[in-house]
């Protein structure tokens, strides 16, 4: 009966999780900036909501890297180059800290596959930035979360190649989305005109919200797969 009460609490949040990502999207679409200093923070805040109750761990670092996402989410709505420049910094730590519990979970056993896998990826972000201009007390804060963005994407595209699991199907899938909104937060940020953001806005927060609900999925996996092993070994 417990069990049967958690999972109609999981299976709520979850609901409300879509609900709201889907009022955002709209929100976005609409520039409802009002609805969207509501919506935007409730994606990370769900998903801890969710983690908590649906955890075998609650790991400490995934409520520290959706709260690095609530505060850039936040920071992200503006149109001002000044609260952007914060919120690159925000986005940086949570990058950081994402990729850490990545490493933390995934094991690189064997680093050619793996830098096989980064390099091309990193081609494209530095690419990307040096064709477009970007503000000057940004240009090495994104640098950098290129080259996180580089390695998380050859971390979940090396670990699946050699091992195509459902951990690592999950922290493909997370990490492709991710790599996308990152694509598209970019290039409406510092490439396209404002009068672009109409359409890109919206797409990004439908890549957001699906890549952290795969992301929290891939850590829910991860630990369930650990706590399996470990009992088995007991």
């Amino acid at each position: 009966m417990k069990w049967d009460l958690k999972d109609n609490w999981v299976t709520l949040l979850v609901v409300i999780y879509f609900a709201n990502a889907v009022i955002e999207v709209i929100a976005e679409y609409f520039s409802c900036k009002p609805i969207l200093y509501l919506t935007k923070p409730l994606i990370p805040f769900l998903l801890m909501v969710l983690y908590f109750y649906n955890s075998t761990k609650r790991n400490w670092f995934f409520f520290l890297i959706m709260t690095f996402s609530l505060i850039t989410n936040i920071l992200f709505i503006p149109s001002d180059t000044k609260i952007l420049f914060y919120g690159v910094i925000c986005f940086t730590i949570h990058r950081m800290l994402l990729l850490i519990l990545v490493f933390k979970i995934i094991k690189i056993k064997d680093y050619i596959p793996f830098s096989l896998a980064t390099l091309p990826l990193g081609f494209i972000f530095f690419y990307l930035l040096t064709a477009t201009e970007v503000p000057e007390n940004s240009f090495y804060l994104l640098i950098f979360t290129n080259l996180l963005a580089s390695v998380l994407g050859g971390v979940a595209i090396s670990s699946y190649v050699m091992n195509d699991s459902k951990q690592n199907s999950l922290l493909l899938i997370s990490v492709l989305l991710f790599l996308g909104l990152q694509l598209v937060v970019f290039i409406e940020k510092y490439y396209f005109a404002d009068s672009h953001s109409a359409l890109l806005r919206p797409l990004a927060m439908t890549l957001n919200a699906l890549a952290f609900f795969a992301f929290y999925t891939f850590v829910i996996s991860s630990e369930k797969l650990n706590y399996n092993r470990s009992s088995f070994a007991g």
